[in-house]
C-alpha cells in the first residue's frame, strides 16, 4: 500500500463507520484513559492512551508486517494529535 492509500484508509476508519459502532473517538479515548487510570492508579491522558496503542501496534509489527497495523498507527497518531 502506498503512503497516500494508507493515510486515506486511516482517515476513512477514524472518520467513518467506527463512530457509529464505538461513538465519538475523542470521548472513547477519554473513557479508555479514565479506565486505564483506575487500573494503573495513575492519571493517564487520552494522548498517552493513543501513544500506548501505537506501541501495541508497533510490538505486533515487530513480529509480523500487517498492513492494518500501519493503518491503525496512522489513525491513532491523528486522533492522539488532535487538539
Amino acid at each position: 500500500m502506498k503512503r497516500d492509500q494508507l493515510l486515506q484508509k486511516a482517515e476513512e476508519l477514524i472518520n467513518g463507520d467506527r463512530a457509529k459502532e464505538y461513538g465519538d473517538a475523542k470521548k472513547n479515548f477519554e473513557d479508555i484513559a479514565t479506565l486505564w487510570s483506575v487500573i494503573l492508579e495513575k492519571e493517564i491522558t487520552p494522548q498517552q492512551m493513543a501513544l500506548c496503542m501505537i506501541m501495541v501496534k508497533a510490538a505486533r509489527l515487530m513480529k509480523t508486517d500487517h498492513e492494518d497495523s500501519w493503518v491503525d498507527i496512522a489513525g491513532y497518531a491523528a486522533l492522539g494529535g488532535e487538539k
